[in-house]
């Protein structure tokens, strides 16, 4: 499939072309940057919802319903769900596809679950091009549902411009809950399966936390009791994500978020490129082995050996 054709069937709506192209992301084949810069003009139109929160917590569940009910709205969706890849073979279980199976047959629903592949913050590194790709696609609102690592899973806060994060009573005491890091990127708290004992007082916790925190703040989170199961607390959701959005365009917020998520990305891929390139060209090479024996022997030591050859790498590409 060329990448004329892979460009006008993701402009099409045609789903196995958008399947195809995200394969190809996940794949870094180099065909899918040339896709994705000719459809960057067509993207920054949907409204990225990020979804994360310890294991276990309703992640999917609450996307479930958050889903059924936007639909009802006449909302076209697309889900990114990320799931922990083997260490030891590298394999996911693409667990949030089957249990989002009620929306398999919605043409309008595009779901699609993705492996970390060994990388860290809660996302797949693909994930960011995948979100562009389905925003290109023509959803109105787009899911990202992160691993569930932990505490250290900040990264959606770089690709979504709501972040929704879930927590469930039994998860902690209040000193886990005004820990720093994931619980400092919400815009929504979502205290999940609210039928189970201490659900009441895992809302004051976190409602404590925001009154001592010491940013502030010119949206006060709000935190909301759910029941991922039965559906009960879902349309409050709704209702928060819409009046987030609402303030992010009044506030001019939105705006700064999509200026700093550019610079942010132009970052990391000149980075990533240039990682690349650097190790394509040193790797195997009886000098770069060299160095790393001697590395080992304490002869030399990393960082003067480091910064020797990428003064070298840039001095031949400057050449």
């Amino acid at each position: 499939m060329s990448v004329s054709e892979l460009v006008n069937g993701v402009l099409s709506g045609k789903r196995r072309e958008l399947a195809r192209l995200i394969s190809l992301i996940e794949n870094e084949d180099p065909e899918a940057a040339e896709v994705l810069s000719r459809l960057y003009k067509n993207t920054g139109k949907a409204h990225v919802i990020g979804i994360t929160g310890p294991p276990g917590s309703g992640k999917s569940s609450l996307v479930t319903k958050l889903t059924a009910e936007l639909r009802k709205r006449n909302k076209t969706i697309g889900v990114v769900c990320v799931d922990p890849s083997s260490p030891f073979t590298g394999g996911a279980l693409l667990g949030d596809r089957i249990r989002m199976q009620e929306h398999t047959l919605d043409k309008d629903v595009y779901v699609r679950s993705m492996g970390t592949r060994g990388h860290l913050g809660g996302l797949a590194r693909a994930t960011s091009d995948a979100v562009r790709a389905i925003d290109a696609f023509g959803k109105d609102i787009i899911f990202v549902e992160t691993v569930g690592a932990g505490q250290a899973e900040v990264e959606i806060i770089e690709i979504a411009q709501t972040i929704i994060v879930t927590d469930v009573p039994g998860s902690g005491d209040d000193i886990q809950a005004i820990k720093a890091g994931i619980m400092e990127i919400a815009d929504i708290f979502v205290v999940n399966k609210k039928d189970l004992p201490g659900a009441d007082r895992k809302v004051t916790e976190i409602n404590a936390m925001l009154d001592i925190d010491p940013i502030e703040r010119a949206w006060r989170p709000p935190v909301l009791l759910t029941n991922g199961r039965t559906g009960e607390g879902v349309l409050e959701v709704i209702e928060k994500i819409q009046a987030h959005l609402q303030f992010l365009k009044e506030s001019g917020l939105l705006e700064q978020k999509g200026l700093q998520r550019s610079r942010d990305e132009l970052h990391d891929l000149m980075r990533y490129k240039l990682t690349r390139e650097l190790y394509q060209k040193l790797e195997g090479r009886p000098e770069y082995e060299a160095a790393i024996k001697k590395i080992a022997a304490r002869k030399e030591d990393p960082y003067t050996v480091a910064e020797r050859l990428i003064a070298e790498f840039l001095f031949s590409e400057s050449r």
